[in-house]
């Protein structure tokens, strides 16, 4: 008992001194340390992590070489700031990620300290490169919380009410959605049918030369974990060139590593013009990047976009050390692996359970969609929130997102044992919730 009015105690501090507008609330957990895949609270439970941290721990917590490369660097030199001066740690991080990006074109890369001034960076720089005003995005996208990508964003209207105007020159198309089609039709749509309001958009009101970029999440990650049909980015691509419009990846949460490649492009016969990375670039210390061909980088001058904090020498090289990892301990391809598995289990629940719509996703980010009628795909937002909450009771830790999509996104460094161990207390909690028997929870003001 006394652990739970710590718990309490912390957590009403907590309400009183810090910001509503800073957290979608899901449990009460309060955490104490993290190591690999596991989470330890105050009263030193310990819990399986499905979330990375929101996909910011792909090569796990704690791990040593990121920590004592964070160390070492500390010791040297905690910042000057790159606006001005020079440092190595930037010059190596910087040849690696222009070396590790897809694309066979020469690459530059800015640095920036979280995904969302990488997307509005990107924004910048495609306007800077062809002069043009207009950015297009696609609906349920989310790209950041500064003004930009907050602009480029339409997952949820607490995200734009109260701040606007927002940023003006933007549209949103829809996403290829592979499990709904559009507005939420219970078939997916075809290609073409997913292109044709962008292309009634270049009809009417859009004029396609006055077009800067349009600004893609390949897999939609906080959307619901969306993967899109078959031969839609191509296709996007080949109307992009068409029409001298650049195409901008947001792979801050579906990059290095998360779906099997370092970058999720990969999965596609296409070449961005611009990536940003965030999340997992340094090991979890704040950090962005936005890779892009070099003539596009070369469009603005400084100081369009500095950061006096960004490039932290103890940040590049965390990432450095980052890269390491995927590198020396192979973690990209078993990532791939680990994911054929999850899925290989996960594809038996859709005969096994009437609640299980879809489960769909790349190397270990993974979306399973909780339906309350399968034949209409009908969204299930607290059947989701029950199973979440049943395994958190139960020492794993899994959030809901899309209103009914749970997110499947553990280290990438997750073993064997621990993934089966997690799926398992997942199979018992949908078992539970089949069998009426998770109705106890009280799920009100959880989730977005």
């Amino acid at each position: 008992m006394i652990g739970e009015d710590r718990v309490q105690t912390i957590i009403n501090q907590d309400q009183k001194y810090f910001a509503k507008a800073g957290r979608i609330p899901y449990y009460p957990l309060v955490i104490k340390e993290a190591h690999g895949s596991t989470l330890v609270d105050i009263n030193g439970k310990t819990y399986i992590d499905l979330l990375s941290s929101a996909s910011s721990q792909n090569v796990g917590h704690t791990p040593k070489k990121v920590v004592e490369a964070i160390q070492q660097q500390v010791a040297r030199m905690v910042h000057y700031t790159p606006a001005y001066m020079h440092h190595e740690p930037l010059t190596k991080l910087a040849e690696k990620l222009c070396k590790l990006s897809p694309g066979n074109f020469e690459k530059q890369v800015l640095f920036g300290l979280t995904g969302s001034d990488a997307c509005d960076g990107m924004i910048k720089f495609a306007r800077g490169y062809t002069g043009r005003p207009y950015v297009i995005s696609f609906t349920n996208a989310y790209h950041g919380s500064t003004y930009g990508a907050i602009s480029a964003s339409s997952i949820a209207l607490n995200m734009r009410r109260k701040i606007g105007p927002l940023l003006p020159g933007f549209f949103h198309i829809p996403y290829p959605d592979a499990y709904r089609g559009l507005y939420n039709d219970s078939e997916p749509t075809t290609v073409e049918g997913y292109l044709a309001p962008l292309k009634d958009m270049f009809k009417t009101y859009v004029p396609p030369e006055e077009v800067a970029c349009i600004m893609v999440e390949t897999f939609q990650g906080d959307g619901g974990l969306l993967e899109p049909v078959p031969g839609y980015f191509e296709a996007l691509a080949d109307l992009c060139k068409a029409h001298g419009i650049l195409l901008a990846v947001d792979d801050i949460q579906q990059g290095f590593g998360r779906t099997g490649k370092f970058s999720s492009i990969e999965h596609f016969d296409i070449e961005a013009d611009l990536i940003a990375y965030g999340k997992s670039i340094a090991g979890g210390m704040p950090m962005s990047a936005i890779v892009g061909r070099k003539e596009v980088m070369e469009a603005l001058d400084a100081p369009a976009h500095l950061f006096t904090t960004g490039a932290n020498p103890v940040c590049c090289e965390a990432a450095i050390a980052t890269i390491d990892l995927l590198e020396e301990e192979n973690l990209i391809s078993e990532t791939a692996r680990k994911g054929a598995l999850v899925k290989a289990r996960m594809q038996q629940w859709l005969t096994q359970y009437e609640c299980v719509g879809d489960v769909r996703g790349k190397g270990l980010s993974i979306g399973i969609e909780i339906v309350s009628d399968k034949k209409n795909k009908t969204k299930d937002a607290a059947a989701a929130l029950k199973i979440c909450n049943y395994c958190f009771d139960h020492g794993v830790v899994i959030i809901a997102i899309a209103g009914s999509v749970l997110r499947f996104q553990p280290p990438l460094v997750i073993t064997d044992d621990e993934l089966n161990q997690a799926l398992t207390t997942l199979e018992a909690a949908i078992e539970a919730l089949e069998n009426g028997m998770l109705d106890r929870y009280q799920i009100e003001g959880q989730g977005w």
